[in-house]
């Protein structure tokens, strides 16, 4: 059995979460590394397996993602020596059915920290989501409320003001 602690971090797999088509994905290469085999060894076992992948759980990058994702990260590309076809992306349930394909101990302990890097990151995600409605409806309440609460100031105000001095009364005094 693989030893738990040599695993990566769920941490830095949340990091490794893309965003591509409006589909959290981690790509093939980092999978690869994370389960301990090579890149092309995981795509072997897709490529076998074809029937396991379907378009929800794995697709593979078109020219332009492909040539925005090596533009962000810097990776290399087939003039020097890179990568020759484009890469996979998988979506969390294809990410756990690699797991099943690999069939190896640290592929199954790999699986499990991936997982708890999607719900870590759909936690923070519906965290964020949650703050950002209950500041709306903070804004709203105060919102509503504004009006009334500069007419209470002013109210306030006028009763700190000192009295007006009585006016001199004009009658007769005996």
């Amino acid at each position: 059995m693989a030893n738990p602690a040599a695993l990566v971090p769920s941490e830095r797999n949340a990091s490794r979460i893309l965003l591509i088509r409006a589909h959290r994905v981690m790509l093939d290469s980092d999978l690869a590394q994370l389960y301990g085999v090579t890149t092309k060894g995981l795509n072997e076992q897709v490529k076998r397996n074809k029937r396991r992948f379907p378009a929800d759980f794995m697709f593979p990058l078109t020219l332009a993602e492909n040539r925005t994702l090596r533009s962000q990260f810097a990776t290399s590309n087939h003039a020097r020596g890179g990568r020759r076809h484009r890469p996979y992306a998988f979506t969390e349930h294809g990410a756990v059915m690699l797991a099943g394909v690999l069939n190896s101990a640290v592929a199954v302990q790999a699986s499990i920290q991936v997982v708890r890097a999607f719900v870590k990151l759909r936690e923070f995600l519906g965290t964020q989501h949650k703050l950002a409605l209950k500041l709306l409806e903070l804004e709203k309440h105060v919102g509503q409320h504004d009006h009334e609460i500069t007419a209470l100031f002013q109210a306030i105000r006028q009763l700190m003001q000192p009295p007006a001095k009585p006016a001199k009364r004009i009658d007769f005094h005996t």
